[in-house]
């Protein structure tokens, strides 16, 4: 999924249709009425050089951490088109993402924004797995994101084995990538607004992962029933697999129960069109799991009650759910997994 950021003038709006933003665009593109410029102390620009490229990534390590004790680290990659800043809340848009470092804080792990290198629309993307989409980078971003996950367990107390991916949109077809290609490294993934392509350059997924998928039935972007991605569809964003097929390759590949357990969320905010329901496939492999929140009637945003954005993106993006929170779902996934390899 590619987005176009548009988060410093409404003038490039007309190209948001054209170039596929992520989630986070959502934050990119609009400023709320109050600003919710973010505080959190702990939270550093850093860089690094991968592949002969300088490479950005923003790091929050809570002061709270408890000294040599190992933590579990949660990677968060954002959508085609923005920017790192944009996920901190430093841009001063709403985000759903900068909750990952309050959650860290209490729940005692580290968070790190990485950010992909300049596509074909000249802002970040991943180059994740879609073979038929022409607007990413061709970085090789599975090293990046590896010799990342490296450097911050050599200067900090990460927990090997409790090391988590999660992305939306372009990132989330970018974690689903690293589920794929980086097992060794990799506990757990979430693709927000994202599922397998259809067309792929990387190899059929071949180590039993936990996975969690949250998509919306109305995300006019990324359809849940597959095919071309952006609006309208357009070859060159390449194409993904419908929602159900994608988490029918991991039930498969963990081997989890045929039958899901299923929960249906209250509908917390009956104005925001649209309701959530747990799929949970259990019981897999090496106690692999595999999760599809579906989001029925939402759009093609990660779902938050606190961060919510505009109706402006909402007239381009379709309705972002306000029953749940995004990350402290993604989290409650996360938290008790294990690197099986």
């Amino acid at each position: 999924m590619k987005f176009k950021h548009t988060g410093r003038s409404l003038r490039h709006t007309g190209l948001i249709v054209l170039f596929f933003l992520s989630t986070i665009l959502i934050t990119a593109c609009l400023r709320s009425a109050v600003h919710s410029k973010t505080t959190f102390t702990e939270l550093k620009t850093l860089t690094m050089m991968a592949d002969g490229q300088q490479r950005r990534y923003a790091l929050f390590v809570p002061a709270t951490l408890p000294a040599d004790i190992p933590v579990p680290l949660v990677l968060e990659l954002h959508g085609g088109g923005v920017y790192i800043e944009d996920m901190t809340g430093q841009s001063g848009h709403k985000t759903p993402y900068k909750l990952w470092m309050e959650l860290a804080r209490k729940q005692h792990f580290i968070v790190v924004f990485p950010e992909g290198l300049n596509g074909a629309y000249g802002k970040p993307t991943w180059n994740d797995c879609r073979a038929n989409a022409r607007v990413n980078s061709s970085a090789n971003d599975v090293h990046f994101i590896s010799l990342l996950i490296d450097s911050l367990a050599a200067h900090y107390p990460v927990d090997s084995n409790r090391i988590y991916v999660s992305g939306t949109s372009n990132g989330g077809l970018m974690a689903l990538r690293l589920a794929v290609e980086l097992p060794q490294k990799i506990a757990a993934v979430a693709a927000v607004a994202a599922a397998m392509p259809d067309s792929s350059e990387c190899p059929p997924p071949h180590h039993p992962m936990s996975v969690l998928f949250m998509n919306g039935t109305a995300d006019n972007h990324l359809p849940y029933n597959g095919g071309f991605v952006s609006h309208p569809p357009n070859p060159a964003h390449g194409s993904v697999l419908s929602t159900p097929a994608s988490v029918k390759i991991w039930t498969a590949l963990d081997r989890t129960d045929s039958v899901p357990q299923v929960q249906h969320f209250p509908d917390l905010d009956p104005d925001d069109g649209s309701i959530v329901v747990r799929y949970s496939y259990l019981h897999g492999v090496d106690n692999t799991e595999v999760i599809l929140y579906k989001i029925i009637g939402g759009g093609h945003s990660a779902p938050s009650i606190r961060e919510r954005f505009s109706w402006l993106f909402e007239h381009y993006f379709g309705k972002q759910n306000h029953d749940i929170e995004m990350t402290q779902e993604v989290w409650q996934f996360f938290r008790d997994k294990q690197k099986s390899m």
